[in-house]
């Protein structure tokens, strides 16, 4: 049986080779009684410690995939000839050996079940939204904002973040259209992504109740920029500049003043911060039609011809 390992992808070398012989064992690559090449041959062909190839025998022979004699190797167990059936109770290994003999049970050949397989995973639907965007405290309100609106797991990175394949797998990424060109530049072509639309002023206010005259107006956020572009926003449908009190919630001792009964406009990631109720409006930066794509994007099933 070939093995081979990719020292850039996502598994560590560990997983790969484990994987690789358990995959060899139950398709048959691998009779039972054969012996597994030495961890010196492995570690030489590889470039890695014989103890990384060590560990790997060593748990495979826990798991009862192969046996070690003493003065001889590793060599693969023999398997009984029933054919397993699904348990709840199964490690990943169990469920993929009894999913393969089943598979060629029913005259599938390896050949097929792996070109199969290979499009299910390439096709599978993402198990995470990452976020790309290079400012840390806007990208964890986008983070915020996200994680309220889709059903998978969110999460951010920056732009120097994301160019490391592993951090991509299973991922699907979003970033603002300010930074497409170069969050294309920096993923590989494989990777789905999704460059979502801002919100625009008016977006932004409607249906919000305008402020009295004689309303002080906070505004806080940790993102300067949040600070700013609230303030102008709030500016350029008549709210006195004197009336708006901006807190920088990097600094100490922020919220001294705040209550429930402060008329407050603030981001996702620190609304939770805040107190809930009738005068906390949270500004929301992506547009609803960006939601709305990107949902359809993640319930997309696989299809095959």
């Amino acid at each position: 049986m070939k093995l081979w390992i990719s020292k850039n992808g996502a598994e560590t070398i560990q997983e790969q080779l484990s994987a690789q012989i358990v995959l060899g064992i139950v398709s048959g690559d691998l009779a039972p009684g054969e012996r597994l090449p030495s961890t010196t041959v492995l570690a030489r062909r590889f470039h890695v410690h014989a103890n990384t190839v060590g560990a790997v025998y060593r748990s495979l022979a826990e798991r009862r995939w192969v046996i070690w004699k003493r003065g001889s190797g590793f060599f693969v167990r023999p398997r009984t000839s029933e054919t397993k059936t699904f348990d709840a109770g199964m490690d990943l290994d169990g469920l993929i050996e009894a999913f393969l003999k089943a598979a060629q049970a029913r005259g599938h050949s390896p050949v097929e079940i792996q070109s199969r397989m290979n499009r299910w995973l390439l096709s599978a639907k993402p198990d995470r939204v990452v976020v790309i965007e290079p400012e840390v405290e806007l990208r964890e309100i986008l983070v915020a904002e996200l994680a309220g609106q889709v059903s998978v797991r969110v999460t951010g990175l920056s732009l120097e973040e994301c160019r490391r394949s592993e951090e991509m797998s299973g991922a699907f990424c979003v970033a603002l259209y300010d930074h497409s060109e170069d969050v294309r530049t920096a993923l590989t072509a494989k990777t789905p992504c999704l460059f979502l639309h801002s919100r625009s002023a008016p977006q932004s206010m409607a249906g919000r109740p305008k402020p009295g005259p004689d309303t002080l107006i906070t505004v806080a956020s940790r993102w300067p920029d949040f600070l700013k572009w609230a303030r102008i926003l709030l500016v350029a449908v008549g709210i006195d500049a004197t009336a708006i009190d901006l807190r920088d919630a990097r600094q100490k001792h922020w919220k001294r003043g705040v209550t429930a009964e402060s008329f407050i406009i603030t981001d996702s990631l620190l609304a939770r911060e805040l107190p809930k109720g009738p005068n906390t409006h949270v500004f929301q930066f992506i547009a609803d039609e960006s939601i709305v794509e990107l949902r359809q994007a993640l319930s997309t099933k696989p299809t095959f011809d």
